[in-house]
């Protein structure tokens, strides 16, 4: 046999690289079952999709967050030791305290969210809402602990607090010196008899970065634990649900009705203090606060004047959006009704409650050392970063910046007196808004069959305001300067990709006019043509869509092409322009045979568009033949007499 030029290490990696490989292809072959057997019986939840059990839940949780984040490792004992630990840590030779907490999972991104120089050492995975295991909490403990020592963060959950508790004695039996911090900053309820205690909720990861940065700083195990303990004294919790969290292929509960919300609630899915009706947010946030900072329970040492940190904590569900509502909300009720300052804000999803739709509201007496460790680096990928530094009382909008136009303070107005460039101008702009309010039903009925059934009226729309502006605010007698303003008034009524489109072509036509004409001066035939070119142009950089694309470039591209050929030629302006007209019509009725490659068209089968124009296309050829024929006949009558 051939020697190989691997060493015995590299043969062994390679060897086990290759059967962990065959044994994650085998699961995932055998998992496919599951998820095609789940997904008919629960096709409307997630637990559905993944369809399968709270143990492979986990292991697979753990492989994909250590594969997108590269600080992070896993010690190799799934899936019954399901382990996360800082990669750049070595239980013999670590320097530092070790932090490390966790419990049971369905609370991501924590625990395993927020290992990182910094913060946690490591993280004890459990099954989903279930406690980890002693031997796999031991086993962190020796992956991590160094002479330092290391300090257990536990939330207040029977579970918890035993199998800690039982592994950090065995690991002092092995001569490790550790210790364990309790973390129970649940305020919904009053305050407990016997020895449950307040559950450790969202306000637990503010203690871990607390107690990770204090480690990070190099102070022994003692006033490592002395800050952490200080930290769970002055830290409060209350959530609120409007949904119940679905387990991992188990159907959605219905425990909570429509139109109920759950307020004070647990992270494992259990009932809250109370079923209400849903209010308001405002309301909402308002009673979480009052419970929390209740000088009834006296939960947190926070009185008027007194700075603290906000955390609002999404529960699985819940869309950014919402939270930063919730925030927004949180920050003036604290300062107005509560008169303390509020000096940083946490909002996202930190300890949630797998799908559940909902928040918590945490809040933290900010002491100086308090905000000193809460804004030190950390590497933990889920630590929000950019919140850190003074948060002013409040914050006053920026200036919108003014407009560097030349005409931006001028209030413009309809002259009272038209030249004969402002006349034709109201003959062309009234003819083409006209049509387009009376093409508005047929606009609709084709944008019904090709897409969302509104061309027509968001045409009318944008129409509608021209015509109403330029009675009150078109500058007629500069034509560069209106057409500016029919862009002002698209954009202030079109919603849309149209609106839009319509905005950069009149804004880039007038750039064109204002380049190449005086305001004083009328505007030549060809250099409104090259305003229309330039506009159409602008349109098709932006938007992305050509000649062919079957859109409203069909009919505005060949009246273009056609009208600068016939000026160049020599043709009579006004023949040049109603032979252009042709050319638009043609064009938008030639979109029934085109493949669409832009808009909501893209989706409708070809069937379908063959008997039916483009609608963008369709007006915009209306409102350019009805502006030129109306200038035709505006200009073959004789001119109004001078005013006597």
């Amino acid at each position: 046999m051939q020697y190989s030029p691997f060493p015995r290490i590299k043969r062994f990696c390679i060897y086990k690289l290759v059967c962990l490989t065959i044994f994650r292809l085998s699961r995932i072959l055998n998992n496919n079952k599951q998820i095609n057997l789940a997904g008919r019986k629960h096709c409307y939840q997630y637990s559905a999709m993944i369809g399968k059990g709270k143990r492979d839940v986990v292991t697979e949780f753990i492989e994909g967050l250590v594969e997108t984040y590269p600080g992070l490792q896993y010690l190799d004992g799934f899936p019954e030791v399901k382990v996360v630990l800082r990669g750049d840590v070595s239980g013999p030779t670590y320097e530092k305290v070790a932090v490390i907490s966790g419990g049971g999972s369905g609370h991501e991104p924590a625990h395993a969210g927020f290992v990182g120089d910094g913060m946690l050492t490591a993280a004890i995975c459990g099954d989903v809402f279930a406690s980890p295991p002693v031997a796999s909490i031991l086993a962190g403990i020796r992956a991590v602990t160094g002479p330092m020592g290391c300090l257990l963060i536990v939330k207040n959950y029977t579970g918890d607090r035993l199998n800690f508790g039982l592994a950090a004695e065995e690991a002092k039996s092995e001569g490790y010196k550790v210790e364990m911090v309790i973390v129970g900053d649940d305020c919904a309820l009053p305050p407990p008899r016997g020895i449950a205690g307040r559950r450790g909720l969202a306000g637990t990861i503010l203690v871990h970065k607390i107690a990770g940065a204090a480690a990070a700083s190099g102070l022994p195990l003692s006033d490592v634990v002395a800050e952490a303990r200080h930290a769970c004294g002055v830290v409060g919790t209350m959530g609120v649900a409007l949904s119940v969290c679905t387990l991992p292929g188990q159907p959605k509960s219905d425990r909570l009705g429509p139109g109920k919300m759950e307020l004070g609630l647990g992270i494992h899915g259990e009932p809250g203090a109370v079923v209400a009706d849903i209010q308001p947010v405002d309301l909402v946030v308002s009673h979480v606060l009052n419970r929390i900072l209740s000088s009834e329970t006296n939960y947190v040492p926070i009185k008027r004047g007194s700075r603290v940190v906000l955390m609002i904590n999404g529960l699985g569900g819940t869309h950014v959006m919402e939270l930063m509502i919730a925030a927004g909300k949180a920050v003036p009720i604290l300062q107005l009704e509560h008169g303390v300052a509020v000096v940083r804000v946490y909002t996202g999803s930190f300890m949630t409650s797998l799908d559940m739709a909902g928040f918590s509201i945490s809040i933290m007496k900010a002491e100086q050392a308090i905000l000193q460790r809460l804004d030190a680096a950390t590497k933990a990928p889920h630590w929000p970063v950019g919140v850190d530094g003074e948060h002013p009382p409040a914050k006053i909008p920026v200036p919108v910046p003014p407009s560097r136009s030349a005409k931006n303070d001028e209030v413009l107005s309809r002259p009272e007196q038209l030249n004969e460039q402002g006349r034709a101008l109201e003959v062309a702009i009234e003819a083409a808004v006209s049509a387009i309010i009376h093409l508005k039903d047929s606009l609709n009925e084709w944008d019904s069959k090709v897409g969302d059934g509104d061309c027509g009226s968001t045409m009318s729309r944008g129409a509608t305001a021209i015509q109403q502006d330029m009675k009150k605010y078109y500058p007629l007698n500069d034509a560069a300067e209106t057409i500016n303003e029919i862009g002002s008034s698209i954009r202030r009524v079109m919603g849309g990709t149209s609106g839009i489109l319509y905005d950069i072509f009149c804004k880039a036509a007038y750039a064109r006019l204002k380049l190449n004409s005086q305001s004083d001066v009328a505007i030549t035939p060809l250099q409104w043509a090259d305003a229309f070119e330039g506009a159409i142009n602008a349109v098709m950089l932006y938007g992305g869509a050509a000649a062919g694309y079957r859109t409203m470039l069909d009919a505005l591209i060949p009246a273009s092409t056609l009208l600068k050929q016939r000026l160049s030629g020599g043709d009579d302006p006004l023949d040049a322009f109603v032979k252009s007209v042709d050319a638009a019509v043609a064009g938008a009725e030639s979109t029934k045979q085109m493949e669409p490659q832009a808009g909501r068209s893209t989706y409708v089968s070809a069937d379908m568009l063959t008997s039916v124009p483009d609608p963008g296309a369709m007006a915009a050829a209306s409102w350019y033949r009805a502006a030129t024929l109306a200038l035709n006949h505006h200009n073959s009558k004789p001119p109004p007499p001078p005013p006597a």
